[in-house]
């Protein structure tokens, strides 16, 4: 597998869970403790390796670019008055070696369809796929955790966690059998099973290591589950052709696309990173 440093974040949701914040403000831009989401998932990105970073956006979407751009007027303020620690962490957000490219998906057609937007960037390459509303916690960046894996298993990779079976219906599950300890090869995922229908309780999160060949699948790929274009069609045709795997990351998910997520990533993080008590 060639070397993988262009990572896509879709990030053109509308993020109805949290209205009325997200009325005017993405809810990527939604910050745990000090920083947004969206640059804990980028922080993550860079830490694997990635150079490239394409962030598929929707309308009112521009705080994004704001965010990771350079901002000539706070820079001189805080030098001005001598502020170091303040100016190192705005000039740091991005460091100077990664680029930030900008897509559009025109209308909300689903993750699959997301996904598709970036296919002109990306090119004939391997590529990761990070979800902002899952923050992922670890030691090591689990992005890199699942490059690791997809060059060991020279094939797509997508981070897998086992959930209750009574949740089975709110993820993409996968059936498959063990390479290793924390590998599984694919051999089916459906989308959204209900807890009768699951074949397994291994549901896929939202980092994703893919193969360029998904886009064709992607192009071939029917509106699925609520009229979406959806990623999980897309991986169950690829792995008919080529190996798919599961990994059973390490490290603590807090699931950010809804309130209690939020609020629980807020007081851990908190708690471990600046010594914060709620």
């Amino acid at each position: 597998m060639k070397p993988i440093r262009k990572a896509v974040f879709p990030v053109a949701g509308m993020g109805t869970r949290f209205l009325p914040a997200t009325k005017a403000m993405p809810k990527e831009m939604l910050p745990i403790v000090d920083k947004p989401l969206i640059q804990y998932a980028v922080e993550e990105a860079i830490a694997a390796g990635i150079t490239d970073l394409i962030f598929v956006t929707g309308r009112n979407k521009r705080a994004i670019e704001d965010h990771f751009d350079n901002v000539p007027e706070l820079e001189a303020e805080l030098e001005a008055k001598n502020k170091t620690k303040l100016l190192e962490i705005v000039r740091n957000v991005i460091p100077a070696h990664v680029n930030c490219i900008y897509t559009r998906q025109p209308a909300p057609l689903g993750l699959g369809h997301a996904v598709l937007c970036a296919a002109p960037i990306v090119g004939n390459e391997p590529f990761a796929v990070l979800l902002a509303d899952d923050l992922i916690d670890a030691d090591t960046s689990v992005t890199r955790q699942l490059i690791d894996a997809a060059h060991q298993q020279n094939g797509s990779v997508l981070a897998i966690q086992d959930v209750d079976r009574e949740n089975t219906e709110k993820y993409g599950i996968i059936s498959g059998d063990k390479v290793n300890g924390n590998t599984t090869r694919l051999s089916g995922i459906i989308e959204k099973p209900s807890p009768a229908d699951a074949p397994s309780t291994l549901a896929v999160v939202g980092r994703y290591v893919l193969e360029p060949q998904v886009f064709e699948h992607l192009r071939q790929t029917q509106a699925g589950v609520g009229g979406e274009v959806q990623l999980t069609d897309a991986i169950a045709s690829l792995l008919k052709a080529k190996g798919v795997f599961g990994l059973e990351y390490a490290g603590t998910r807090y699931d950010c696309g809804n309130k209690a997520g939020f609020f629980q990533a807020t007081i851990a993080l908190g708690r471990k990173y600046h010594g914060l008590e709620a």
